[in-house]
């Protein structure tokens, strides 16, 4: 198990986490949140990479700082913002990724193979990075994060800058990881962990402010969401009542809200996980 315990967090005046406790098991955790809520702290500080302020990361039961070396040994870990050095095979990063983990020379072609194979890169293993599209980087990088076989699996944003077909095959293949290890993936992409997340953690200005599986979340604002149609002329009025969406047809505009109560004239609709992130995080200025 895995278990982050009352992480605090600042940067000068400003706290980017207060009092963040979770627990994890095998399965995948979605930690949805927007740009700045805090999902890229507190994954570098559950990585080892940040110390926090206050709080613990426990692994089993054993503070990760007292057995860092260890710790390292069950963690995967693919940033934000990968690079690679772009005159590389993707067989020659995955071999200097090998070294620096300090995997065996003896064990590193077939461990290299196979997981070239997983990721869908088993045909590219001579070309270079440089020539990769931004959905091959993001495999590859899955790949190195999982060199080690880790029991934990960061990823943060991992997803980003791909388009819809290379997202869809990458939620593929996370699912298919994710059944035997902890598998944590940082997004501001509601759809990424939708499907497929065993539990989603909302992330708003540095606190949890929902944590649950992807259903039960959703059931939480069942009759909080509306569909409401008005004329053009009324629409920064109801701009005002947590509005998540909006689109035009002839002069009417139709709206999505997102409310504790319903409007005159609004009809409620089903819910998704979309509606959950918009209830449960900060909606100024929607």
């Amino acid at each position: 198990m895995l278990k982050v315990s009352g992480i605090y967090k600042s940067y000068g005046k400003q706290q980017v986490l207060n009092d963040v406790s979770l627990e994890f098991e095998n399965g995948i955790y979605g930690l949805l949140g927007a740009n700045g809520a805090g999902k890229t702290t507190l994954l570098n500080i559950i990585c080892g990479i940040l110390k926090p302020e206050q709080g613990d990361i426990l692994f089993d039961g054993t503070s990760i700082q007292k057995e860092i070396r260890n710790y390292y040994e069950v963690l995967g870990y693919m940033p934000q913002y990968a690079t690679y050095y772009p005159n590389y095979t993707a067989k020659e990063f995955l071999k200097y990724m090998c070294v620096l983990k300090g995997i065996p020379k003896r064990e590193q072609k077939e461990i290299i193979e196979g997981l070239l194979e997983k990721v869908n890169l088993k045909d590219t293993g001579k070309k270079t990075i440089g020539s990769f599209s931004g959905g091959m980087r993001q495999r590859l990088g899955i790949a190195q994060a999982l060199l080690n076989n880790p029991k934990i699996l960061i990823l943060d944003e991992p997803t980003s800058g791909l388009d819809p077909k290379e997202r869809i095959r990458f939620r593929n293949l996370i699912s298919e990881i994710g059944a035997s290890r902890i598998v944590i993936m940082a997004t501001h992409i509601v759809q990424d962990i939708a499907s497929i997340a065993k539990e989603v953690i909302i992330l708003d200005k540095g606190n949890v402010v929902a944590q649950d599986t992807p259903l039960r979340l959703v059931e939480s604002v069942e009759g909080k969401v509306f569909q409401i149609s008005v004329p053009e002329s009324k629409k920064e009025e109801v701009m005002k009542n947590g509005v998540r969406n909006l689109f035009f047809e002839n002069d009417n505009c139709f709206m999505r809200i997102v409310s504790e109560e319903k409007m005159e004239n609004a009809q409620p609709v089903d819910a998704d996980l979309e509606d959950v992130f918009f209830y449960y995080t900060d909606r100024e200025g929607s």
